[in-house]
C-alpha cells in the first residue's frame, strides 16, 4: 500500500465504507492551494503508516454527490472513517507532524 488513491462517487461505498483498515479522505480539488500543499504530507504519511490506515482522495469538482452528503463547504476537509463509521473530520491544512499525530490517533 502506502500510496494515496483517488475515490469517486461510484467506488467511495468499496473503498471507504467496506474498507477493513480506517481510511483517511481528503475532500480537495486542483485550483486550491491549500489542497496542493498539505499533498505531499498525506503522500508521506500513506508511505510511512503502510497498511495501517489508508489515504484516498475526492476530488469535489468531479464527484460532487459524495461532497455534498458529507456536508463539505470548504476544502481541503480531511475525514477518518473507521469500519463504515465517520469518526473524526478536520478542515484546513495542516503541517505534516499535526496531520499523523491526528491520523495516529485514530489508526
Amino acid at each position: 500500500m502506502g500510496a494515496v488513491a483517488a475515490t469517486t462517487d461510484a467506488t467511495f461505498d468499496t473503498d471507504v465504507i467496506k474498507s477493513d483498515a480506517p481510511v483517511v479522505v481528503d475532500f480537495w480539488a486542483p485550483w486550491c492551494g491549500p489542497c496542493r500543499m498539505i499533498a505531499p504530507a498525506l503522500d508521506a504519511i500513506s508511505a510511512e503508516m503502510g497498511d495501517k490506515v489508508k489515504i484516498v482522495k475526492v476530488n469535489v469538482d468531479e464527484n460532487p454527490k459524495i461532497a455534498s452528503n458529507y456536508g463539505i463547504m470548504s476544502i481541503p476537509t480531511l475525514m477518518i472513517f473507521k469500519g463504515g463509521q465517520l469518526v473524526d473530520r478536520k478542515t484546513g491544512a495542516a503541517p505534516q507532524a499535526a496531520l499523523k499525530q491526528w491520523i495516529s490517533g485514530h489508526a
